[in-house]
């Protein structure tokens, strides 16, 4: 079992920036690929950076960073320039498959989710 609590969110203007963190726990956790996924109001949540167990990582923007500590005991993600259409909540998740998969139903667990506002 794996547990994901994220924190970070808050209200933010356009043009800065955020750095979410996910803390997890769990026997199977480190070799778990990581992601975070956003989901605005009415839309779908969609992927916006994952890392792998050994290192690998991808975004769905430059403007958006994910790493780890070296215990893999948190994940992070950090946001700059942000944009208003980037408002949503933001989740951690993990997964056991040993790739990034951009497609939320790859993923076995779910953190609660934390608020990110941009203003305009």
């Amino acid at each position: 079992q794996v547990q994901l609590v994220e924190s970070g969110g808050g209200l933010v203007q356009a043009g800065g920036s955020l750095r979410l963190s996910c803390a997890a726990s769990g026997r199977t956790f480190k070799s778990s690929t990581m992601g975070w996924f956003r989901q605005a109001p009415g839309k779908e949540r969609e992927f916006a950076a994952g890392i792998t167990w050994s290192g690998a990582t991808r975004s769905m923007a430059g403007r958006f960073t994910i790493s780890e500590d070296n215990a893999r005991n948190t994940v992070f993600l950090q946001m700059n320039s942000l944009k208003p259409e980037d408002t949503g909540v933001y989740y951690c998740a993990a997964g056991r498959r040993p790739f990034i998969s951009t497609n939320w139903g790859d993923y076995d667990y779910w953190g609660q989710g934390t608020q990110v506002t941009v203003s305009s």
